[in-house]
């Protein structure tokens, strides 16, 4: 079995949570999902657990940061440019908060970021395959 990678979320509003992650393309998958959670997936190896207030504390007692806090910057590989910028634009016509850091274009790399309504940042991001594989530069490939 390949591994996976589950993040989990404290979320305010399950259903608006759900829209947001929704719009990026995550699919909710209605076997891990509740009034209190919801399993949203991205890729086969990729989930993000969305998980009300209450039903997080079953797992912590550590506190819930503040919105505009920063705990976490999640990165998401895009296929291209195009996708980075429908991604940010989606999410934030679903709740979220658009370029809250400066877009960044590197020529081989380009990322920009999004707060869900929660205020996790994502970051979705593409990066020259030639780049990511080795075959090429970062600053030859720019």
């Amino acid at each position: 079995m390949s591994r996976m990678i589950f993040v989990n979320l404290p979320v305010t509003d399950l259903a608006v949570s759900r829209r947001f992650y929704e719009a990026l393309g995550f699919v909710n998958e209605p076997r891990f999902t509740d009034e209190t959670a919801a399993a949203m997936i991205l890729t086969d190896a990729i989930a993000v657990m969305i998980l009300t207030h209450e039903k997080w504390k079953t797992f912590t007692d550590r506190p819930i940061p503040d919105a505009g806090s920063s705990e976490v910057s999640l990165a998401i590989g895009c296929e291209d440019r195009a996708e980075v910028d429908r991604m940010v634009e989606a999410g934030s016509a679903n709740g979220g908060a658009a370029d809250i850091n400066p877009p960044q274009d590197h020529g081989f790399m380009y990322q920009r970021t999004i707060v869900d309504p929660d205020g996790h940042l994502w970051e979705p991001m593409w990066m020259d395959p030639a780049v990511a594989s080795g075959e090429a530069d970062p600053f030859v490939a720019a």
